[in-house]
């Protein structure tokens, strides 16, 4: 499967399938995949019962230069503030009227044994 894999864009793709679908299994809904403005990009945006979840989602094959769950940086956390907010905007919410949450699921390892890690309330948003 990883000779398939042969760039960035196709391997980011196939992870952040493979978060989905984990997440899927944890009954969360798809709303949105790979939302973008000028800001920035979320990978995905799901709904977790009555909350809408804003989920980076980060590979590495290991975890030699640090973990993916560190590899959120202050500037990424406010660019997918900054997104989640126009998201909001577009579809007639707020962080006001809208219970939201931010979430990183962290994929290690070769293709053919990930280990998922999901961490809710990764950092604090809008």
């Amino acid at each position: 499967m990883t000779e398939s894999l042969n760039n960035s864009k196709q391997q980011g793709s196939f992870y952040e399938q493979a978060a989905l679908n984990y997440l899927l299994e944890q009954q969360l809904e798809l709303i949105e995949k790979n939302f973008q403005c000028r800001f920035g990009e979320i990978d995905l945006i799901m709904q977790d019962r009555n909350t809408l979840v804003f989920i980076e989602v980060k590979y590495r094959k290991s975890a030699h230069f640090g973990d993916p769950l560190e590899m959120v940086s202050k500037t990424k956390q406010r660019k997918i503030c900054k997104t989640a907010q126009v998201f909001l905007q577009k579809q007639g919410m707020n962080e006001y009227n809208t219970f939201c949450r931010f979430d990183v699921v962290s994929i290690k390892g070769p293709a053919a044994s990930t280990e998922i890690t999901w961490l809710k309330n990764a950092f604090n948003g809008v």
